[in-house]
């Protein structure tokens, strides 16, 4: 689902159209077709379609995935947690992302607690190594709503063993869109989780540890980033298990729009 209501200087989404993918800037209803690259000077094709007539992508396709731990002052307060020193983070299966609207299914090797957690996410536009905050702060394309769905028993289900990768990596938990908002001061944006139609986070990004800019260069002394990784900034207090059958969650962001997927047992 789409709400953006602008203050991004454009909100670019992927697509899928009788089975050929494509991109471009969603307008209102519809959305302008690009072609090119949609990190390096995409052109406009002069085509329109309905939002109606296509179905969303996840909006970009991540070389990887980076998740945080412990970025949230809330949360980390909530659990008794000091700050940390430097940004916590695992890396996430690529093949685990889809976009809004899509629906999450409870794996067939898992039957412990699913868990949501509403964030902000960050997708990379340039290739960005060892950068200052201000060079970071170049290569953020743009931002957009996360669902870092997680299999919460299986973390600490082999003591030896914390399984982090394995329970956010399964198909469908890295759900994130509708699209990538470009322009956006992310100091100024709110993260909204709704389940069931029942609010369960509202927290801002201002409350992070690590703002985005500064993230993204600590993150590209470890790694390089490319154009597409998408990177989770981490969640606050009110995740929670999908207990129904069937559960909707909707994660909003004023500028970005709701990224609403369902989750079926």
């Amino acid at each position: 689902m789409v709400e953006a209501t602008a203050v991004a200087t454009a909100l670019w989404v992927r697509f899928d159209r009788a089975g050929q993918a494509g991109f471009g800037r969603l307008v209102g209803d519809a959305v302008e077709v690009h072609q090119g690259d949609m990190f390096a000077g995409p052109t406009a094709t002069g085509e329109t379609v309905a939002l109606s007539d296509v179905a969303l992508l996840a909006p970009t396709t991540p070389g990887k995935i980076i998740a945080l731990w412990k970025n949230l002052r809330g949360l980390a307060d909530k659990l008794g947690q000091t700050p940390p020193d430097e940004p916590l983070y695992l890396l996430k299966a690529s093949s685990s992302a889809i976009g809004s609207d899509a629906t999450i299914r409870r794996p067939s090797s898992y039957g412990g607690r699913v868990v949501f957690e509403g964030e902000l996410g960050i997708v990379i536009g340039a290739t960005c190594r060892e950068a200052t905050p201000a060079e970071a702060e170049a290569a953020i394309f743009g931002y957009t709503c996360v669902n870092d769905v997680t299999a919460a028993d299986l973390i600490d289900k082999d003591p030896s063993f914390a399984q982090w990768a394995r329970a956010k990596s399964f198909d469908g938990f890295g759900a994130f869109g509708p699209g990538v908002a470009t322009g956006l001061d992310p100091s100024a944006l709110v993260i909204k989780t709704v389940l069931n139609g029942s609010e369960r986070q509202n927290y801002p990004v201002a409350d992070m540890f690590f703002e985005p800019a500064e993230l993204v260069s600590r993150l590209s002394f470890d790694m390089t980033l490319e154009p597409g990784d998408l990177i989770m900034c981490g969640t606050s207090v009110g995740v929670g298990a999908m207990r129904e059958p069937e559960n909707v969650v909707e994660v909003t962001i004023e500028g970005v729009g709701t990224l609403r997927n369902r989750f079926v047992q």
